[in-house]
């Protein structure tokens, strides 16, 4: 394929399958969770991390790995400790985040506006070979994450009182989530944006419920849309000249679309079979047998 020929897609594509695999992987725990949009806020934070890149004239992708970490840490504690006034401190905290990645940017001896729009909304031809080492090395400690502790961040999703009863460290477990959640961000800014990687996180997930609600089943449907997304969105940003991360996003958006509309039929047809091999009429076990029946009559 002519598209394998540069090496700048090369890396391109191999972000984005990496973004396919670990954004659906950590959204699966954030949708039991109810914190769908805990990646759109750790998102706004994280441009104050690629903003002090450019400032400091470090990596802006370790630099908002570590900015976005603890962005993601703060907002677990103000769930923790700000129960009445936590929504106005989430607020602050990503608006501040969000208006101090420009402001540093435009501070920077090389930095512009036009630097982070390419983080903001993912850029192809932007992706260096120093990325795809960061973006590898983070990519792995998501997988081993979501996968070795499977088990245990479902548990807290699902009941951290239950998960509590059990023994589980549960403030642990959600501290972990959510750094997993803010590494997953920062690996996804390259190729969608920091401003639409919240899609992707949590779309493919919703996307695979429609089809069933098994854990594991939802997991694995979930990352396969995810990658196909991924790939499909950067080969498309690539002959049509088009942004990659709406791409991404709208391909995402489509596939929910389609699942939604296939599992309304699959539904009914299972319904549909269940009722037929359900027998008609009482149970036999149910059933009155014929001489009991007689004898009664005659005792009366």
């Amino acid at each position: 394929m002519e598209i394998l020929n540069y090496a700048f897609m090369q890396r391109a594509l191999l972000a984005a399958v990496l973004v396919g695999v670990t954004a659906p992987a950590v959204g699966i725990y954030l949708v039991q969770r109810r914190q769908a949009l805990m990646g759109d806020g750790i998102g706004h934070v994280a441009m104050t991390g690629v903003g002090l890149g450019f400032l400091l004239s470090w990596s802006p992708v370790w630099m908002a790995t570590a900015v976005s970490v603890l962005g993601a840490i703060l907002m677990e504690l103000i769930r923790w400790y700000g129960r009445t006034r936590g929504d106005i401190a989430l607020a602050m905290l990503f608006y501040g985040g969000m208006a101090g990645g420009v402001m540093f940017i435009n501070l920077a001896p090389a930095g512009s506006n036009a630097n982070l729009t390419s983080y903001l909304f993912g850029s192809l031809s932007t992706v260096s070979e120093s990325d795809v080492t960061a973006i590898c090395v983070l990519a792995a400690f998501v997988v081993l994450v979501t996968l070795g502790l499977r088990r245990q961040l479902f548990a807290v999703s699902q009941d951290e009182e239950f998960a509590r009863v059990t023994g589980l460290p549960v403030r642990a477990l959600n501290l972990l989530t959510a750094v997993t959640a803010a590494v997953t961000v920062t690996v996804a800014m390259r190729v969608v944006g920091l401003l639409l990687v919240s899609a992707l996180m949590v779309v493919p997930v919703a996307a695979a419920q429609q089809l069933t609600r098994s854990f594991a089943a939802t997991f694995v449907i979930a990352v396969a849309i995810g990658v196909s997304v991924t790939i499909g969105g950067t080969v498309t940003s690539y002959y049509q000249d088009v942004p990659p991360g709406a791409t991404i996003v709208l391909l995402t958006i489509g596939a929910f679309v389609l699942l939604t509309a296939l599992a309304a039929p699959l539904a009914r047809r299972r319904a549909r079979a269940l009722a037929g091999e359900r027998p008609a009429g009482d149970p036999a076990e149910c059933a009155i047998p014929a001489d009991r029946v007689a004898a009664g009559k005659n005792s009366v």
